[in-house]
Order: C-alpha cells, then sequence, then structure tokens
C-alpha cells in the first residue's frame, strides 16, 4: 500500500513540474490550483484483497463515467461485493445407499409375509452387507441408540405370520413395534390392530439383561390387551377376505348405519374398561436377541430361532415411502 502512495505522489510532482503557466486560464478554476485531473482515467484498475481461508473480495476503483458525472452520488465509490461460494451436494455413503435398497426391496411384502423366495435371498444379501459395515460393533455398549420405538419393517420369523396375514375378517395390522427403555433395561412389544368400530393393541412387557457386546436376554413378565379405542364412525370395506373367500358387505352397509348408534354405546362402555393383563409360562417366558447392525435410524436383529427383524427408528426419513 506504501508503493501505491509513493507513486502517485512521483506522478503528480511530475505533472507539476513539466506544466507550462500557459496551460492554466485565467479564468478562476472551480478545483483547487495545485489539484490535478487524471482525465478520468483510473490509477488503480482492481485491487484483490483475500486472506487465508476466508472468502475473496474483488474491490475496484471505478471512473466517473461508469457511474455517471455527479461524483457525489450514492455508489460512486468502488463496491465490495462478496461471491458466494457454490454449495456442493453431499454424495450419500454406501452405508446409505445400502439402506436405502434394503428399504426399497421390502416394498409390497407386508412386512416380509408376502416376499417371494427371489425377494428373500436380495434382502439377505443387502442385510449381510450392512452387517459386515456395522458402525455399532458392540450394541450393548451404546444403549443410548437402542433407547426409543422401532417400527419393524421386515421380518422372516414364522411365528409372526398367523398375525400378519389377517385371518380375523375386518380386522387390519396397523403397526408392530418395539420401545426400548434403557435406563430401566424394559422392552415392549407392540402390535396395533384397527377394525371398523374401535381400535386396540396387543402388547408384551419384558426385562432384558446384557449377556455380550451383541446380545440380550429377554424374559417376558405379563402381556397385555388393550382397551379398545372408539372410532369416529363406522367404516366397512366394500368385501372382506376369510379363509379364501371373499365375501361381499355391500349389503350390510345400510344394517350397519341403522345400529351404529348401538354400537358406539356399546363401545364407548367397553372403552371405560380397564385394560386385560395375562402372565407368561416359565417355559415360555424366555428369550434371546442378537443385534447385528445399529445405527441412530436402522437396527438388524436375530432371533434365536434363526429369525431376521429389521427395525427402523420411529421420525426416520426411512419410513417415508
Amino acid at each position: 500500500m506504501a508503493r501505491v502512495f509513493s507513486l502517485h505522489q512521483i506522478y503528480c510532482n511530475s505533472l507539476l513540474k513539466i506544466s507550462s503557466p500557459s496551460q492554466f486560464s485565467s479564468t478562476p478554476a472551480l478545483s483547487p490550483p495545485n489539484s490535478i485531473n487524471f482525465n478520468k482515467t483510473p490509477l488503480i484498475s482492481s485491487l484483490k484483497i483475500s486472506g487465508g481461508a476466508r472468502r475473496g473480495f474483488r474491490v475496484g476503483a471505478v471512473s466517473e463515467d461508469e457511474w455517471g458525472p455527479d461524483k457525489n452520488e450514492a455508489g460512486s465509490a468502488g463496491v465490495a461485493v462478496a461471491e458466494k461460494e457454490p454449495v456442493v451436494a453431499k454424495e450419500p455413503t454406501e452405508i446409505e445407499l445400502l439402506k436405502k435398497q434394503l428399504v426399497d426391496s421390502f416394498y409390497g411384502t407386508d412386512r416380509g409375509l408376502r416376499a417371494t423366495s427371489e425377494t428373500r435371498a436380495e434382502i439377505v444379501e443387502l442385510i449381510t452387507k450392512l452387517e459386515a459395515k456395522n458402525p455399532t460393533p458392540a450394541p450393548t455398549e451404546a444403549l443410548t441408540l437402542l433407547n426409543g420405538k422401532w417400527i419393524l419393517a421386515y421380518t422372516s420369523f414364522i411365528g409372526l405370520f398367523p398375525l400378519l396375514s389377517q385371518t380375523l375378517p375386518l380386522l387390519k395390522v396397523e403397526e408392530i413395534s418395539q420401545t426400548i427403555d434403557s435406563e430401566n433395561f424394559t422392552v415392549q412389544n407392540s402390535v396395533l390392530f384397527s377394525g371398523p368400530l374401535a381400535t386396540t393393541s396387543l402388547s408384551t412387557n419384558a426385562k432384558f439383561e446384557v449377556r455380550s457386546p451383541k446380545r440380550v436376554q429377554i424374559k417376558f413378565e405379563e402381556g397385555i390387551i388393550g382397551t379398545p379405542q372408539l372410532t369416529d364412525s363406522i367404516v366397512l370395506p366394500e368385501n372382506v377376505e376369510f379363509l379364501g373367500t371373499k365375501i361381499d358387505l355391500t349389503p350390510f352397509k345400510g344394517l350397519i348405519t341403522s345400529v351404529q348408534d348401538t354400537a358406539s354405546s356399546v363401545a364407548k362402555t367397553i372403552s371405560n374398561q380397564p385394560p386385560f393383563k395375562f402372565s407368561f409360562s416359565s417355559r415360555n417366558a424366555e428369550s434371546w436377541l442378537l443385534t447385528t447392525y445399529l445405527d441412530e435410524e436402522l437396527r438388524i436383529s436375530r432371533g434365536d430361532a434363526g429369525s431376521i427383524f429389521v427395525l427402523i427408528k420411529e421420525g426416520s426419513s426411512l419410513l417415508t415411502p
């Protein structure tokens, strides 16, 4: 900067020395006698300022022709413009891609019930790849990740298939979930059912103990049949399939409408009752679970019968189709 001012001073002094008196008009000048007209040519065309990792700024000294004749107008001085760095989209990691492929492969399988042999083989292959890249090699030492509500997305456990096959007419499985409380070492498995008149749930409460970095032992304590919760109105489907036979329900809609008030009164009475609890026999009261993959939104577990369970954390974007 000092060199710039020095060059400026030498240039001005040279002009003063070589200029003859005849060059100045006798008419009083509008500017002081010692001022110099630089013929609208900028002395410094541009100056770039940058420092370290900070963003660069380009500062330009602009001639009056570019801004108009009035130098006192706003904007006559050089304007510093900050140039924003372009935002680069983050590339998905290999694990993120595998998780997306796995969740996409569940489409149309009804949590595994209707999966074909080819689809099951594809799912097992993707699960094996994810297990090899498990970011939490000791899940039982990261109980805060296990904590919370997990939604069942896929299973190969045949014990759940009769439940998922909807053998009861007009009854639909809305959700199967597992809620883990790592502070109290409790697990609650829950199945939410919905019908034309009410919703209810079937739950099991259990305690768990850590047996290894990946394995927990589960001891079931009680089962709970939730009190039915009344829906706003009775909604019947057009037909229902029962034992392989499709039954047309259209003729029953008028009858259902006529008795809806009575049914609602009965349902309200039932809704005021406490949930029904039952205990398990000691022979079927224990099981174990091996967690083979765990991160903030996906959990893969294997049961004592070799069954696979894939669960997604409640609120995860993986649950969005």
